[in-house]
């Protein structure tokens, strides 16, 4: 964190802050001008995060050697002088710069312990290369403390509906919590998806063999759970709107097609039926990779999973 340098001495530069990973893309630029919007409603600073990596020379016997000193203070320089440019022109009155020696993952992972909120563009040059389908987002979506934003292309300026895939797991209610709140802050409606996907020949196997299943039965226990889940949400959020979409179809397609008016997508790190081990559930994963709204993507807060 930023008290390990002299050069942000005892400040952690990231602490209650919206962070914009930056790394000289469009994309990038676009995540910042984003979350001008959300650091007003938030009511908090933003802070435009840079990793260096200076690459090792190789040598003829194919040894590495450490880059010099005074090339990585040139590097962090031109750095921190493109990022103040950048902040200067952003409409918001806290922007500050980080710039780090290491990892974009590293850096960005070290952030969310406090930031608010992780803001990515979903596409990177330099440090954050082929962000959305590299190692970098996989990363940091899947391992982040805070939720992270990642943005392919901003909302329509007129959507209002904020998309939340609903499975009762605690990873959909720690995506809820984030939907809700962002939809009270702008005052925009809440589009809940619940899907569920039977498999075409209607049949469940079990340890007797494959026996009918009455599909009204699932869709009752479906509509229920779904209903459950939200009478607490729209108790402690009446000002809130929300609708219900209880589609039989795959999940990842559901949620796209419930997006066309979205703001953005929110969902856990892992659903239901995610497989053990995977760090970012198939259907986060899918919708990540299609969607043309920008996707939030948030943990289960720390405290929550050693509880359970």
């Amino acid at each position: 964190m930023g008290n390990h340098g002299t050069h942000i001495a005892e400040i952690d530069p990231f602490a209650g802050r919206i962070v914009v990973g930056m790394d000289g893309s469009d994309g990038s630029l676009k995540a910042a001008q984003w979350a001008v919007g959300e650091a007003k409603v938030w009511g908090c600073g933003i802070t435009l995060a840079y990793s260096i990596m200076p690459n090792t020379a190789s040598s003829v016997f194919g040894l590495s050697v450490p880059p010099r000193l005074d090339l990585i203070d040139d590097l962090r320089h031109e750095a921190v002088q493109d990022l103040t440019r950048i902040a200067a022109d952003l409409d918001c009155a806290d922007v500050q710069v980080a710039v780090e020696i290491g990892t974009p993952q590293a850096l960005l992972l070290a952030a969310s312990d406090t930031a608010e909120l992780i803001v990515l563009g979903s596409r990177g040059r330099g440090g954050f290369t082929a962000l959305l389908l590299g190692s970098v987002g996989s990363q940091v979506t899947s391992h982040a403390s805070c939720p992270v934003i990642v943005m392919r292309q901003g909302p329509h300026a007129d959507s209002t509906e904020i998309i939340v895939g609903l499975d009762g797991s605690e990873h959909s209610l720690a995506a809820l919590d984030f939907a809700f709140e962002e939809a009270s802050r702008h005052g925009f409606k809440i589009v809940a998806v619940h899907a569920w996907d039977v498999p075409s020949f209607d049949l469940i196997i079990t340890s007797d063999g494959p026996v009918p299943l009455p599909l009204e039965h699932v869709a009752d226990d479906e509509i229920r759970l779904a209903a459950e889940i939200l009478a607490g949400y729209t108790q402690e959020y009446p000002d809130v709107k929300v609708v219900e979409h209880l589609v039989r179809a795959p999940a990842v397609q559901a949620l796209l097609d419930s997006s066309t008016n979205a703001v953005m997508i929110v969902l856990g790190t892992r659903g239901r039926n995610a497989a053990i081990g995977a760090l970012l559930g198939s259907t986060s994963n899918g919708v990540l990779q299609k969607a043309k709204v920008p996707v939030a993507i948030v943990p289960v807060p720390p405290e929550e999973l050693e509880a359970a």
